[in-house]
């Protein structure tokens, strides 16, 4: 609050103080010229008070119908009624006025936000019981039309279908966990060709199942993040190339290191995605036309990935020759110290 403002806000008192001392001046100077006695005391006392009581008298006036209309909006439902609080009368009340403002405008904030992640949440796990039947039900299907010839290729199979499930269960308790990051990642240095390959015995039946070649190249590199979080990240990706190889194709997964930054590269002979979709990829449940063709396309996948690689101080590119093949890139970048959470 200015001086200006304070002053402002007391010009009634500064008023009756200033017509109290001209009247008590008045009263001294013409005391002068006549002898001052009991009763004039009484008169300047009586003054006073008269205009003392008419500046209690406006003062409460203003206040109640101030306060009245302040606690007649705060009986409309919700928060509302802060936008129809009435005009302040003081810098004082504009100040309070202000912040309740703020903090209206701070809550509707936060619950704007409360309520988009519980549309996504509630979407999120629509997907996931939606999608997790697939595998379940392709399990029994195999199991019932394998009981009188079981093979190794049938419990590949059913492997597979189990890992698909695992796969889901653990991109659920990744996608809880991303919203509160920051308690739940350790930094350190890890090996890139130690988790690209953990990576890939997960996927081994998959591989087996469509045939793949997977080629691994330069990845003796070192780089600072968190093994487990990375860990998921490359997983998804690796998902998507197994999961777009034609039988028989070949995965190659490679990396390089520049001066900015070190680069993990993976790089299918899959479908490709168009021109029109590959901006969109990391989109929160975008599938494009692949996810027309392929239905176990969900779109969590890859929004997921770079939501967290991007808490990391990572990103995730993407390029593709529609028809040949798809190469996704991790970018690492050396001098990066910044981690958004």
């Amino acid at each position: 609050m200015k001086l200006s403002e304070y002053l402002s806000d007391k010009k009634i008192m500064l008023i009756l103080y200033s017509v109290t001392s001209l009247f008590t001046g008045a009263v001294i100077y013409m005391g002068e010229s006549v002898e001052l006695n009991k009763s004039n005391g009484l008169y300047v006392v009586g003054v006073s008070t008269l205009i003392f009581a008419v500046y209690l008298t406006i003062d409460f006036i203003l206040k109640r119908n101030y306060y009245g209309k302040l606690k007649e909006a705060s009986h409309a439902r919700g928060m509302e009624w802060v936008n129809s609080l009435p005009p302040p009368k003081s810098a004082e009340q504009r100040i309070c006025q202000e912040f309740m403002q703020k903090l209206y405008k701070d809550a509707n904030e936060e619950l704007t936000e409360f309520n988009l992640k519980s549309v996504e949440d509630l979407e999120f796990v629509t997907t996931w019981v939606h999608e997790i039947k697939t595998p379940i039900a392709a399990s029994k299907l195999i199991i019932e039309n394998s009981l009188n010839n079981p093979s190794e290729k049938v419990l590949f199979s059913i492997e597979d279908e189990i890992n698909k499930i695992e796969d889901f269960v653990q991109m659920t308790l990744f996608y809880s966990r991303a919203g509160d990051f920051a308690k739940d990642y350790m930094i350190s240095s890890v090996s890139l060709e130690k988790i690209v390959k953990d990576c890939i015995k997960t996927e081994y039946s998959s591989i087996t199942n469509k045939n793949l070649k997977v080629s691994m190249d330069n990845l003796a590199l070192q780089i600072d993040t968190d093994e487990k979080w990375l860990g998921f990240i490359f997983k998804q990706i690796l998902d998507n190339a197994v999961k777009y190889s034609p039988l028989g194709g070949t995965i190659k997964i490679y990396a390089g290191r520049t001066d900015k930054e070190s680069t993990l590269s993976i790089e299918d002979s899959g479908v490709g995605i168009k021109q029109e979709d590959i901006r969109r990829i990391f989109d929160k449940n975008f599938t494009g036309a692949n996810g027309r063709k392929f239905y176990t396309s969900t779109g969590i996948g890859l929004y997921l990935s770079q939501k967290l690689a991007q808490k990391l101080g990572h990103f995730i590119t993407a390029t593709s020759d529609y028809g040949y093949g798809t190469k996704i890139f991790v970018h690492f970048p050396i001098w990066n110290d910044y981690f958004e959470f």
